[in-house]
């Protein structure tokens, strides 16, 4: 089993999200988040001059997928949110060593 940690631009939520049911992805955490990376922000042209926001405003997805859905879970968000241009988001993968479903009791595979 794998975490799947997406960062990617909040316009394109809803359309990831449909992605990965897509590919039998449902089960997901989002969170409202704020970063930067490499554009280190962004500038903005006010009629008073330049205003500077350095941390912009990102979607995390979290999800725990068996092995065999980690490269369609790939597929289906780098297909909606690479556009090619700065600030697309990242996708980090972790192991998980156990799952436990709080509700049943269910443990690993059948937990997720």
């Amino acid at each position: 089993m794998k975490k799947i940690e997406a960062i990617i631009r909040p316009e394109v939520l809803d359309q990831v999200r449909i992605a990965l049911e897509g590919k039998g992805i449902v089960g997901m955490t989002v969170t409202e988040v704020e970063g930067r990376g490499r554009q280190k922000g962004i500038s903005l042209q006010w009629r008073a001059g330049e205003y500077r926001v350095e941390f912009l405003p990102k979607i995390r997805i979290d999800m725990v997928v068996d092995d065999e859905l980690v490269e369609p879970a790939i597929e289906a968000i780098t297909s909606i949110a690479k556009t090619g241009r700065s600030g697309d988001g990242k996708i980090f993968i972790y192991p998980v060593e156990e799952v436990i479903r709080l509700s049943t009791g269910e443990r690993g595979k059948e937990a997720i």
